[in-house]
């Protein structure tokens, strides 16, 4: 996959931080600059092929990430 998604990212230039929160719950400003993004469609399979483990990518946390993953081997 090409990372020039990354550049048109709604993320870009925002603190990492926010999207390594301590909890699930602590998400929601990471989740909000999510859904504005134009490309958090790749980010999310970017994270899901990756296997990224911690943060938000896509507008989903580490453990809604892998909800999406049983699920489609579930359904492959």
């Amino acid at each position: 996959m090409n990372a020039t998604w990354r550049q048109r990212a709604a993320c870009r230039g925002i603190d990492p931080d926010i999207f390594y929160p301590a909890s699930d719950e602590e998400a929601e400003e990471a989740k909000a600059i999510c859904a504005s993004c134009p490309v958090h469609q790749l980010c999310l399979e970017h994270a899901l092929a990756h296997r990224e483990r911690d943060g938000v990518w896509g507008g989903l946390t580490e453990r809604e990430r892998r909800r999406v993953l049983r699920q489609r081997r579930k359904s492959a």
